[in-house]
């Protein structure tokens, strides 16, 4: 299993999701990163990936985007295999 990096705040109803799906789909275990507990780690989330919205999800060295890019992902079939290294 890929490691998962996940830039959150602890009330965004996105970030719940999107953390559900993953532990869906067999995510045991994340790095997760609340930039509202951190506001320096938004400002670096937001220069690595181009974006000041959370969450922000990495898969090993894949920035996969937001709450609607990874649930895109999965619908075509592409989740699964990005966090089994495939």
């Amino acid at each position: 299993m890929q490691h998962v990096k996940i830039y959150t705040t602890g009330t965004c109803p996105y970030c719940i999701r999107a953390k559900q799906l993953l532990a869906e789909r067999g995510v045991t275990q994340l790095e997760e990163i609340r930039v509202d507990l951190a506001p320096q780690r938004r400002a670096e989330m937001a220069e690595i990936t181009g974006r000041r919205t959370v969450p922000q999800i990495f898969i090993g060295g894949t920035h996969v985007g937001g709450c609607d890019d990874l649930m895109a992902l999965d619908a075509r079939g592409g989740l699964t295999p990005l966090l089994q290294g495939d």
